[in-house]
């Protein structure tokens, strides 16, 4: 019996319509993932933030943060790593000093400790200007110097009645330079500021020299203050030159000699007291001349 052929068959391919719909579930599916994300990253975990500020406070020894912006950025007490300096402390400026130390503030003191400190400042003052009289009358010069003390604190005048300068000039004669070999060992050993002071009398003269009475002021000052560095070894970051001119006379220029008393050299020796105490000190002053 013949043997039937077989016939492979051959099924037609079925044509897929609908692939796009994969494509766009895709798509759709992408979109909303994208969408968690962002919902989720714009949710702030508080648990988690409050971790993170405690610990960047932690690491800068605070304990409060800038993160937050009612919080205080500022330490709490005794949980910072050092104390800071408070707004009201001031460092001791040289200035301050007084005959036998620093001087604390006066802000806001009471009125009857300013006077207080006047009246001991003053008496510190006269202790030295008495030291100082000792000295010059030991080695006959107590004729050559005058002494006052006021706001500024203790003047001592090279007046001129022995000639310490003479006429036009700023070179300081050999009595002068004696005389601040006695006063510069005292003025060595004192703490506070110096400042000298040059003066000429107020005959209205041109000086021989000098453009005007400032320079020659000046000159005389600078001569005194280089003598009490080179010669004397006073601390010359203590010392200062200031010129006068003819600007403040020593005695009243109306009367007989005053020119020769007011062509002259101050050596000031500052106080350290505050400005409301060495306000005070011409009162004090008063108080002691009524007795």
């Amino acid at each position: 019996m013949p043997r039937r052929s077989r016939q492979a068959h051959v099924e037609e391919a079925h044509s897929n319509h609908e692939r796009w719909l994969i494509t766009y579930a895709d798509m759709i599916t992408l979109l909303m993932v994208l969408f968690i994300v962002m919902f989720a990253i714009s949710q702030v975990d508080q648990k988690r933030f409050e971790e993170l500020k405690d610990g960047v406070a932690a690491g800068f020894g605070e304990t409060s943060s800038p993160f937050q912006g009612q919080d205080s950025v500022m330490p709490a007490a005794g949980t910072q790593p050092f104390e800071p300096m408070k707004p009201d402390a001031q460092a001791v400026r040289p200035e301050q000093l007084r005959l036998d130390g620093p001087v604390t503030s006066d802000v806001q003191a009471d009125p009857a400790d300013t006077y207080r400190d006047a009246r001991a400042e003053v008496a510190r003052l006269e202790q030295l200007r008495r030291r100082l009289a000792r000295v010059l009358e030991q080695h006959g010069f107590a004729r050559d110097v005058a002494m006052s003390i006021d706001e500024r604190g203790l003047s001592i005048s090279l007046v001129s009645r022995h000639i310490v300068f003479h006429a036009n000039l700023a070179q300081l004669s050999p009595r002068g330079a004696r005389v601040l070999d006695v006063l510069a060992p005292v003025l060595r050993g004192l703490p506070n500021d110096i400042d000298v002071d040059g003066h000429t009398n107020q005959v209205k003269v041109k000086p021989k020299y000098y453009p005007t009475d400032w320079e020659l002021s000046a000159a005389r000052a600078v001569t005194v203050l280089r003598y009490l560095d080179e010669h004397g070894h006073v601390d010359p970051a203590r010392l200062s030159a200031v010129a006068y001119g003819h600007e403040k006379p020593l005695v009243d220029p109306a009367r007989p000699a005053s020119q020769e008393l007011n062509k002259r050299v101050d050596i000031v020796v500052l106080s350290g007291a505050s400005e409301d105490t060495r306000k005070l000190f011409d009162t004090v002053l008063r108080a002691q001349e009524r007795g």
